[in-house]
Parts: structure tokens; sequence; C-alpha cells
């Protein structure tokens, strides 16, 4: 029909099956920092066309793990349905959902915290994923890298390594059964259709506790500890002070871990993004959370 194809795309003409089927449109989308995703439209569909950066090997992203765990979410109803796939170079192709990408303010504003919940419950309820996702084995992965390469390292950041220790075995007294999860829940992974709430963006994918889930959502986010205990209450059903602490935990050590990926990505992207100063603005909540008057509770609740 005519239309010209940006160099990503029209590099994997004979490829891609989507590009056979008569181009409409094409516009490059907004927001990815370890893809180049490009809204694709043609005559029979409307797709998301992801195209992965080589370089994310060095922030724990298995490709095929993705994949499968895309597919899985796509079977409940609540991600994207997967169109086709290559891996060499790793593209991926999902149908695009219409409705409204999320942001902070929206989850911030309260009133999508019951749909938002709902939304984990769906996605926590498929199979299981091809594999465990765990952010203390992360942040060290992360850690090792950081190190070894001489990747900036926050001041102070190892000051916590203990800290951390002592949270990890506090946290694995009593741990949650693992359920699919997306791990990754920043606002702009949500997409509202008028009727559900769909979650999108498996790179992170992983069976792990829903706490993690509901902490990451809290600290992505940046919301309240009020909103934080409206969001628990509303995913397990019942006021649990020790869930809610636990969510908390998760939340801190999601902070404190990603630090380190802007820290990463800092050194290897090749997008115009500050990461450092996004790693920094985590990190800084985080040792407020370490430092914070009932830190010390916190890990008592979840040990009981």
């Amino acid at each position: 029909m005519g239309v010209d194809l940006p160099a990503e795309l029209d590099a994997l003409t004979g490829q891609l099956a989507v590009l056979a089927e008569g181009v409409v449109s094409v516009c490059r989308l907004s927001g990815g920092l370890t893809n180049t995703n490009f809204k694709l439209v043609t005559t029979k569909g409307s797709y998301v066309v992801r195209i992965s950066s080589p370089k994310s090997s060095l922030l724990a992203i298995d490709r095929e793990n993705e994949l499968y765990n895309s597919i899985v979410a796509a079977a409940v109803g609540v991600g994207a349905k997967v169109i086709e796939s290559l891996r060499k170079p790793n593209v991926m192709v999902v149908e695009y959902i219409e409705g409204k990408t999320l942001s902070a303010r929206d989850l911030a504003e309260g009133q999508l915290i019951d749909r938002i919940a709902l939304a984990c419950r769906r996605l926590h309820g498929a199979a299981r994923f091809a594999s465990n996702f765990n952010m203390f084995a992360i942040q060290r992965g992360y850690l090792d890298i950081v190190l070894q390469r001489g990747f900036y390292l926050p001041k102070g950041y190892l000051d916590y390594q203990e800290v951390v220790l002592a949270m990890e075995r506090a946290m694995a007294i009593s741990p949650e059964e693992l359920v699919p999860c997306n791990n990754d829940l920043l606002a702009e992974n949500f997409i509202d259709d008028g009727e559900e709430i769909h979650i999108i963006d498996y790179e992170y994918s992983g069976n792990n506790e829903p706490g993690f889930e509901l902490g990451n959502i809290w600290s992505e986010s940046n919301l309240t500890l009020g909103q934080l205990d409206e969001l628990c209450c509303a995913y397990y059903g019942q006021d649990d002070p020790g869930r809610i602490a636990r969510a908390r935990l998760w939340g801190l050590m999601s902070k404190y871990g990603w630090t380190l990926w802007g820290s990463i990505q800092a050194a290897v992207a090749e997008i115009d993004f500050d990461f450092l100063e996004w790693g920094l603005e985590k990190y800084q909540r985080a040792v407020a959370e370490f430092n914070s008057a009932d830190f010390e509770d916190l890990l008592a609740r979840v040990s009981r």
C-alpha cells in the first residue's frame, strides 16, 4: 500500500508474516527502555512489534521465558495475544490492545485499586510460568555485574547489604505460595479497555509471591502506605497486617534492586534516557524505608 517501513521493520521483511498482510500504517511507540516498539496496522489487524536490544541479557531478561509466559498470560485473557516471534533478531509480535495506557497519576487517584487487584488475581490464576523470579537473587546478580564492570554504584549502597540479608531471612520463615507474576508493574504496563484492565510486558515475569507484585505496584507508582493497604485488602479480600508488611518489604526490595538496573542501563543502553537519575530516585526512597521507624516492626511481622 505504499507505506514506508522504518529501517528496523524493513529489515524484517520476509521474516515476519504480519509484514506481508498489507501495511496500512506504522508508528514508533514511546516508553520502551529495553525494546524498540512499533504499532503496526495491516489489512488484517493491529499489532505491536517488539524488537529487543541484544544488550538486555545483562538485565537478567530471558527472552524465551518472556515468550512462554506471554502466551500463558494471554490464555487467561489478561495479556496480549502472541501472534508470532523470531529468535535472531529477537522479535515478538502481539495483538494491539485498544485502551488507555495507565499512568502513575491514574493509580494514585485511587479509583482503580479494586480493578488493578482483580487484574493481578486473573494473572496469578494462570498456569505456572516457565521459571521463578526472586528479587533477592536478581539484586545479587546485578550487584556482581556493577562491581565487576565498574558501573556506577550509589554512595552507601553496600551499607545496606547486611540489612537485606536479615530481611531475606525473615521473609523466608513464612513464604507465600508462588504464582505467575509480571514482576514489573509500573503503571504503564496496565491497559484499561473500559471493561477490563490488561497487563502487558512480561520481560521479568516468573513465579513469585503475590506480595511482591503488590509491593512493586506500590513502589513503581509511588503510592501512599494507605493505598498499599487498600491494594492488599482488595487482593486478599481481608485486612491482613502480616501480608501488608510483606508487600511493603517486597516494595522496598524492588526499589533497592531496580536501582542497579538503572546503573547497568546507564552503562549499556543506547537510548536517550537518564537511567542514573531514575535509579537514584528509587535508591533514595529505599534508604528512607530502611531507616524508617517501623522497619524492625515490619521484619517482626513477616517472621511470625
